[in-house]
Order: structure tokens, then sequence, then C-alpha cells
């Protein structure tokens, strides 16, 4: 197991200690929530560094390292629905824009062609996070920002459509 693989792994078991901090009646829970998040968002950085630096690219992060992400966003978004931070079609537009990516993606690895994130979708994910995070502890403005990820989100959507067009018959 590497280091890569076990930072992915941690993300995706923060998830629950997340959703259990934001949805229970925990004292302070959105705050410790929100530590909780933002740490399970650094490892997203952390594992492709990791993996890259300790040359220990693996089939295991290739795969899992995008369900985490998706796993970790896609669940702070519900959840904000639930508790009515966010409007149910912001969710859907962002959650649709990740299944859709993903779909995608295997759809052109059919054809042996891998589409790396771009700067898009860099930019998407920290909008994200931001938004997110802001959103959780309701800090002033907060839904600007996260208005800037919805447009980030569809903005990278498009540019991987677009770079999959020549594959996509």
């Amino acid at each position: 197991m590497t280091l890569a693989s076990v930072l992915t792994l941690i993300r995706i078991f923060l998830v629950p200690v997340f959703l259990t901090l934001l949805l229970e009646n925990v004292p302070y829970g959105a705050y410790w929530a929100t530590v909780v998040f933002i740490i399970a968002a650094i490892t997203d950085g952390l594992d492709g560094y990791a993996a890259r630096a300790r040359q220990e690219v693996s089939k295991f992060g290739q795969l899992m390292d995008p369900v985490a992400d998706k796993l970790l966003v896609s669940s702070a978004i519900i959840a904000m629905v639930e508790l009515g931070q966010v409007s149910a079609w912001v969710a859907v537009l962002i959650l649709g824009r990740e299944f859709a990516v993903s779909g995608l993606r295997l759809v052109v690895a059919v054809e042996g062609v891998v589409i790396p994130a771009s700067r898009w979708g860099k930019l998407k994910t920290v909008s994200q996070v931001v938004a997110i995070a802001a959103m959780l502890i309701q800090l002033p403005g907060a839904e600007y920002l996260l208005w800037m990820a919805v447009l980030l989100t569809v903005a990278s959507g498009i540019d991987y459509f677009l770079k999959a067009q020549p594959y996509l018959h």
C-alpha cells in the first residue's frame, strides 16, 4: 500500500465523519465538519503529489482518487441541500457534471485515451472546496463563492467534452 493510496483511503473514511459532524446534533458540528472537510480536501492534493514524487502512481490511485474526490464533494453538496444551504438544482448541476465527465472518461478510455485533469478541472475543484467550506460555516459572501464554483464546474465540463470530441463517434 503506497502513501498516496493511504491518503486516498483516509479521504474516503473521513466522509462519514464529516457527515456525522454536519448532520447530527454535535456541538459546533458545522465547524468541526468544515475542519474535517478541509483536511480531506488537502489529502486530495497530497496523494497526487506523493504518487508522482515517490513514483508510486498506481491503478488503484488512478481509479480511487477521482472516486474519493467525487464522494467528498457529492456528500457535502447533498448534505447542504438537506440543510437548506444549497438549492437542489445547484446540486444536480454539480453532480451531473461529475457523472458526465466520469462517463466521458470511460468512453474515451475504450479508445485508449486518457484526458488528463485540466487547469479548468483543478480550478473547479479548488473553487468547490472553498465554496463548500465557506457555505458550511456561513461566511459572508459564501453564496458568491458558490456561484463561482458553479460557473467553473460548467466551464470545466465543457472543456472536457471539447477535448474528447475527436474520440466520440
